[in-house]
């Protein structure tokens, strides 16, 4: 029992000292956006924006813009929508191209590829911008939705009129919190502007936060409903609320970058204590799922400029998880088939 206790206060120090480290140069990584207050980046998208061409290469979105704007209107007192989506097109391109250009100047002058607007320079493929983190969200989507399916005609088959398993509606939730996730991850990869962002950070901050709570009420075996109640009521309001400020009031990168973070690092924390001081058949599972969980969430923080203009540190945190979905829905899995059996000998028992 010495040692049991000892490894897990070593686990759950190991993390109080990540969590720290994280969490202390978190706005300073997230600040660091060079490129683009650079004067010879900035004079060259606005002279992309008011021409629509940045040298013999003309836009096709920025000529629209110009097309149907008014003298004297500005673009906000156009048609809402449509409108405004090719404006940001627009910027898109001229963002992109002028920092292609500008990048090419640095690598002439052996400098090496800084930041724009908070990301790496990518290379686009079919227009998708950051193409391996595109894949990388297919692939954890179809691992979860898969996963999650699994679970449900194998919940299916395990449980009767006398066996229930408490905790299957909320694996349930999880699992559409995940795909619809992975489903906004992939698309705000794919193209980025300002619905897209806050969609995927919003999903994101919703399966941060519910996998949070799914993590308490596990850990702990919470099963009344009260009980669950007066830890759902709290947090939810928590993490709707934070969700409400990044939409609607201010999109404040480093506070959601710290939210995120303390959430994860929690979460973590719990379920590599449970899986030192429980006797979970499926315990070793949760151990790798923690180790990868962890690496993943380093990976966001401590980045590294894309290898060939693909690959950076954020892709490969959503590679490095593709494994801990089908790691994760085996859990759940075994998690079911544990407690259901466990009853059904207590009942046999008791008999």
């Amino acid at each position: 029992m010495r040692n049991v206790n000892s490894n897990c206060w070593q686990m759950l120090n190991c993390y109080a000292v990540a969590f720290f480290l994280v969490l202390s140069s978190s706005s300073e990584v997230l600040n660091a956006s060079v490129g683009d207050v650079d004067p010879r980046y900035r004079n060259c998208v606005r002279q992309c924006e008011e021409t629509g061409c940045l040298g013999e290469k003309c836009f096709p979105n920025c000529k629209f813009v110009l097309d149907e704007t008014p003298v004297g209107h500005p673009w906000d007192m156009l048609e809402p929508f449509y409108t405004k989506w090719k404006k940001q097109e627009c910027q898109g391109d001229c963002q992109y191209n002028c920092m292609v250009d500008r990048e090419k100047e640095r690598e002439i002058l052996k400098e090496g590829p800084v930041k724009y607007h908070g990301k790496w320079p990518f290379k686009r493929i079919c227009e998708i911008q950051e193409p391996a983190s595109v894949v990388y969200s297919v692939l954890n989507l179809a691992l979860h939705f898969h996963g999650w399916m699994s679970f449900y005609n194998k919940l299916s088959l395990k449980v009767g009129k006398k066996t229930t398993y408490e905790y299957a509606g909320l694996w349930h939730a999880h699992g559409l919190l995940s795909v619809n996730s992975w489903f906004w991850s992939a698309i705000f990869h794919s193209r980025d502007c300002r619905l897209t962002e806050r969609l995927d950070y919003s999903s994101a901050v919703a399966l941060l936060g519910y996998s949070f709570i799914l993590a308490v009420l596990r850990s702990f075996n919470v099963k009344n409903e009260a009980s669950r109640v007066m830890i759902f009521a709290p947090l939810i309001s928590f993490f709707v609320t934070h969700i409400l400020f990044i939409n609607f009031y201010k999109l404040d990168y480093g506070w959601n970058m710290k939210v995120c973070v303390v959430t994860a690092v929690a979460q973590l924390a719990i379920w590599a204590f449970w899986s030192v001081v429980s006797h979970h058949p499926s315990r070793w599972k949760l151990r790798f799922i923690v180790l990868i969980g962890g690496l993943a969430m380093f990976l966001e923080i401590y980045d590294f400029p894309p290898y060939e203009g693909l690959l950076d540190a954020h892709a490969l945190g959503h590679a490095i998880t593709i494994p801990l979905a089908y790691l994760w829905w085996s859990f759940a899995r075994d998690d079911a088939a544990f407690v259901i059996s466990k009853r059904i000998k207590n009942s046999k028992k008791s008999k």
